[in-house]
């Protein structure tokens, strides 16, 4: 009795089982040897592959929450301020406040600086290794930080960390987005969201417990050993590999992605979508470098790269690490106890996490657009009430200030949490993507820095009156989002292409064209004259159509 197949053997029969058809098919539409392909086919296929890399991901994101929220229960502690008593604040030492935002966003500093790097390494070395890089050098960070002694020890332990995070903050949304079908992209990313709240939960936890400080921050450990471990058991992403020319590598990943053999029709459009994307960006702006973030045309990059770069500035903007590395000093400042505040910011950070996954099920009925405009206005809402409960200042008016602050990061979870990784992941193209999610990156850690270093003497100084700011902040976000930002939902990355590519040669509006249901497909014979690129190709209609075409789309095949 013969053993039953396993996945991979279902896919890839021997060659000489294979049907000189479907070889000559594979060989004639691409140059790939089928051969080649097998080679280099993932251990995994399909759900259990897609699993693998939201796991991976969603680690790399609940560290990036862990590393958030650590700090700020335990720059109140008792212990860690006898080790360190620059961050005590008192009245002797008014300027104590200043270095305790400093504790906490120096951190930022060295993300951006992280992110920053990504413009020149991050090509270079692909996404694997690029996390794994990153996470590296998170381990010798989170280990100088558990040993530091004095703060200027501290200080230098969380720049090094920070220039890790930056590192995989910048890429890993790209290799999730990349490696994720575009029917699940928007839940897949959006989940890192939830897990970066779910990170901060675990952190305001530990931080309640009983523990030495040096424990918190060595748990991160556990984190960063998982990324560093598992990212080498996982396929690189096939838009990465076939920018680089590693084509029959690429073509087997998007196998194993859709769970179906090269020759189906779907793995073929999905990979010429990729090769006409890298194509198109080769004939128009030649080799790559960091110029390609500044041209226009069908490409529209420069454009693409500033809504990304703004995204992320606003996602700070909003106020949201107000709460995040302040929560238990806020709740101190609204009448709590120190046990009372720590609970309450557990707590808080419990309901910030539950209330994300409101977003991971709206993403993709909803759409980007939408969930922002109503983070953002809600957002705007509670900081007005804030302020004028504020002013009030009585016992009722701390009560109802608590339960606002929890209003506060459910606004935020639903429109901006995991949303402004996804969107700036999705918007780029290919050939900029790496450094656009760099610049975009790092303008999320400089705004972060700002936000931190202010929210302390800002509260000090002008007290309620800082809610009134951010209630402005986010007001402001509101007309940006809905005249510039375009929706980029229910497309393929590719897809983006001829969206914009469109925009440019219609003379038409981005955000409008956008919102169109008639947009060609990637890798149709509509969307390459619009694309500009000529192939000299015939087209059939696809013999296997998939409820992700449109009636008019065609598939590519040479004759």
């Amino acid at each position: 009795m013969s053993l039953p197949l396993t996945d991979q053997e279902k896919y890839w029969p021997s060659i000489a089982e294979k049907t000189d058809a479907v070889q000559e098919q594979i060989n004639q539409q691409f140059d790939l040897d089928p051969a080649d392909i097998a080679i280099h086919a993932p251990s995994l296929r399909g759900r259990k592959l897609t699993a693998a890399v939201a796991f991976v991901a969603g680690t790399g994101f609940t560290l990036l929450g862990y590393d958030q929220g650590v700090m700020s229960s335990l720059i109140t502690g008792n212990q860690f301020e006898a080790t360190f008593p620059e961050v005590v604040v008192e009245a002797s030492h008014p300027n104590h406040a200043t270095l305790q935002s400093f504790t906490i966003a120096i951190y930022e500093v060295g993300c951006l600086f992280g992110a920053l790097s990504n413009l020149w390494v991050g090509d270079k070395l692909g996404r694997r290794r690029t996390i794994a890089l990153g996470g590296t050098i998170m381990m010798i960070g989170a280990i100088l930080q558990t040993t530091a002694f004095s703060f200027a020890h501290l200080i230098f332990a969380r720049i090094f960390t920070g220039c890790g995070t930056g590192l995989i903050t910048s890429t890993v949304p790209t290799y999730h987005a990349e490696l994720s079908p575009s029917a699940k992209r928007g839940r897949m990313i959006m989940m890192e969201g939830t897990l970066i709240v779910a990170g901060v939960a675990i952190a305001f936890f530990v931080n309640w417990s009983s523990a030495q400080w040096r424990v918190p921050i060595s748990l991160q450990l556990v984190f960063e050993i998982i990324v560093v471990i598992c990212i080498g058991f996982l396929p690189e992403s096939p838009r990465w590999l076939v920018k680089h020319g590693r084509n029959a590598e690429a073509m087997a990943v998007i196998s194993a992605m859709e769970d179906k053999p090269p020759s189906d029709p779907e793995v073929q459009r999905t990979y010429y979508g990729i090769r006409e994307a890298v194509a198109v960006e080769t004939s128009t702006t030649g080799q790559g470098s960091l110029r390609e973030l500044i041209t226009g045309g069908r490409s529209q990059n420069f454009r693409r790269t500033v809504i990304a770069v703004v995204c992320q500035m606003m996602q700070q903007l909003t106020g949201i690490n107000l709460v995040t590395y302040y929560a238990t000093i806020l709740f101190q400042r609204l009448g709590l106890s120190d046990v009372n505040a720590r609970i309450t910011a557990a707590a808080n950070g419990t309901e910030y996490f539950l209330a994300s996954f409101i977003a991971y099920y709206a993403i993709d009925y909803v759409g980007r657009r939408q969930l922002m405009l109503i983070g953002a206005i809600g957002q705007s809402i509670v900081m007005l009430l804030l302020a004028i409960l504020g002013y009030i200042n009585n016992g009722p008016a701390q009560i109802v200030s608590v339960v606002l602050l929890f209003g506060f990061n459910t606004f935020f979870a639903i429109g901006w949490l995991g949303m402004a990784w996804l969107y700036c992941a999705e918007l780029a193209g290919l050939r900029t993507r790496a450094q656009a999610n760099a610049l975009s990156t790092a303008s999320n850690w400089t705004f972060n820095f700002v936000v931190v270093m202010v929210v302390g003497p800002s509260f000090n100084n002008i007290s309620w009156r800082t809610y009134i700011v951010f209630a402005a902040l986010n007001a402001a976000i509101v007309p940006v989002v809905y005249f510039f930002f375009p929706e980029t939902g229910g497309r393929s990355l590719e897809d983006l292409d001829v969206v914009f590519a469109l925009a440019h040669t219609a003379g038409e509006d981005p955000v409008k064209v956008s919102l169109r249901k008639d947009i060609p497909l990637a890798g149709s014979r509509e969307a390459d004259e619009i694309l500009g690129v000529s192939t000299g190709v015939q087209y059939h209609q696809a013999t296997k159509p998939s409820t992700s075409f449109s009636l008019s789309s065609e598939t590519r095949i040479p004759v």
